[in-house]
């Protein structure tokens, strides 16, 4: 079954779908174990200790599967993802977790929508205001998911630009579609060094937000828990808290419907804390960081729009023992450029109340994991071009080329694919395992 992008009172609303799983076990022939190169000797000869078993969410953030992965959604009434309106709609759920959790990781998933779904190529209210502009997509092209644990802040991220089926241009995304449009990016954060403050056997309230934020947002999250099976509770403190505030440097320059609007953000943090567990003292530092660069551009009263933005972040986890040693190491590093272009242009003269929009969009994805000594790479890279004529919100013709570039490659392997589609027609699909250096 397949629900069109269509906004209406017969296709628009909540969708209460069953899905049945089946689990089963069977042999895999999979590549060498991430530890088989470590230069870690601790993780080596030590793989389990008491009831922790150190390779499990400290090698690798999700493998093994934690004990426990707990939802933290809304209660359904208008689904269950939670729904961000404003700057100041801070959501939040009470979630009390095992006092054994010796690790937990917090993975968030997000999507924008209505004012904000091209929240990146906003302009600011002041640009609104002064050419008395009847659209309420403002408040700029910024925008930053946070979360907090009791209000207290515990990371951010500056979220990856979806284009959705129906964005910017429709005649782009069929049979490819956007980066993320049906498989979003979740956004992965330690928490382990505030469990001195969760294992109370207490409810604590998670709350997620988003800076400059209008309507809407949707956001939930699964926390990923792992528990120590040979002790009812592990000792834990958090010592470390340094989150400086958000630096931002916002410049317009605008008379009338043309000009340009630029930004720089950044923000830096660094969470400490230790667990005590039948494994030891292991004390792990979540360090996370990003910078963006965000230009949007009119010209031609307007009627051009030129938007680029560039984020490059990077998060890292150290576990590090009694002393001092570090026993395992996760980082991913991500690029992500993004540009876009729309030009309007009158319809024909024989077709009333219409224009034409010439469209490009280019957008990527570029990450590299390291987790301890194995390094993989994630290159994904997607630009397309068209044009179409719409009268209302209807497309009556056009054309569109989208290209598509696909990468992974490790020390084990590399898989590329490249595709290509025009007016919805594939016309190229190569797969091939050689691949050169991504970035």
């Amino acid at each position: 079954m397949m629900l069109e992008n269509i906004v209406n009172n017969v296709y628009t609303g909540i969708y209460h779908v069953n899905v049945t799983f089946l689990y089963y076990k069977d042999s895999v022939i999979g590549v060498p174990s991430l530890f088989s190169d470590r230069k870690h000797g601790y993780l080596m000869n030590n793989p389990n200790v008491g009831g922790v078993h150190l390779s499990q969410g400290l090698g690798g953030l999700y493998e093994p599967p934690a004990d426990f992965i707990i939802p933290i959604s809304d209660r359904g009434d208008r689904g269950f993802w939670f729904r961000i309106e404003s700057v100041s709609g801070v959501q939040s759920k009470g979630i009390r977790i095992p006092r054994n959790t010796y690790r937990a990781v917090l993975e968030l998933y997000l999507s924008f929508h209505g004012n904000d779904e091209f929240w990146y190529s906003n302009p600011p209210n002041s640009y609104i205001k002064t050419n008395n502009l009847t659209t309420e997509r403002g408040n700029g092209a910024y925008r930053e998911v946070y979360v907090t644990i009791d209000d207290k802040f515990v990371g951010s991220e500056a979220p990856f630009p979806v284009v959705f089926t129906g964005g910017v241009n429709p005649l782009f995304w069929e049979p490819i579609v956007g980066i993320g449009a049906f498989n979003l990016p979740s956004y992965d954060f330690d928490l382990t060094p505030f469990l001195g403050v969760l294992l109370d056997q207490k409810f604590h309230r998670f709350g997620f937000g988003v800076t400059d934020g209008i309507a809407y947002w949707l956001v939930n999250a699964n926390l990923h828990i792992w528990v120590d099976h040979k002790s009812s509770k592990v000792q834990a403190k958090s010592v470390v808290h340094n989150s400086p505030r958000l630096k931002i440097k916002r410049r317009e320059d605008f008379k009338l419907l043309d000009g340009s609007f630029k930004l720089k953000a950044e923000r830096k943090a660094q969470f400490v804390g230790w667990v005590k567990s039948s494994a030891g003292n292991l004390t792990t530092v979540f360090s996370q960081e990003y910078r963006l660069r965000s230009s949007v551009s009119f010209l031609n009263n307007g009627t051009y729009k030129l938007v680029k933005q560039k984020v490059k972040a990077k998060r890292e986890v150290v576990v590090r023992n009694d002393a001092g040693q570090s026993v395992a190491r996760v980082s991913v590093r991500r690029k992500s450029p993004f540009s876009l272009i729309i030009s309007t242009q009158p319809g024909s003269t024989k077709k009333k109340d219409t224009y034409v929009l010439a469209t490009n969009v280019s957008n990527a994805l570029a990450e590299r994991y390291y987790n301890g000594d194995i390094e993989s790479v994630v290159h994904n890279v997607q630009n397309s071009g068209g044009w179409m004529e719409v009268r209302d919100h209807s497309v009556l013709s056009g054309a569109a080329v989208t290209r598509q570039s696909f990468i992974y490659r490790d020390g084990f392997r590399c898989y590329s694919r490249t595709v290509k589609a025009s007016d919805g027609r594939l016309i190229g699909d190569n797969i091939t395992s050689a691949c050169v250096s991504s970035f």
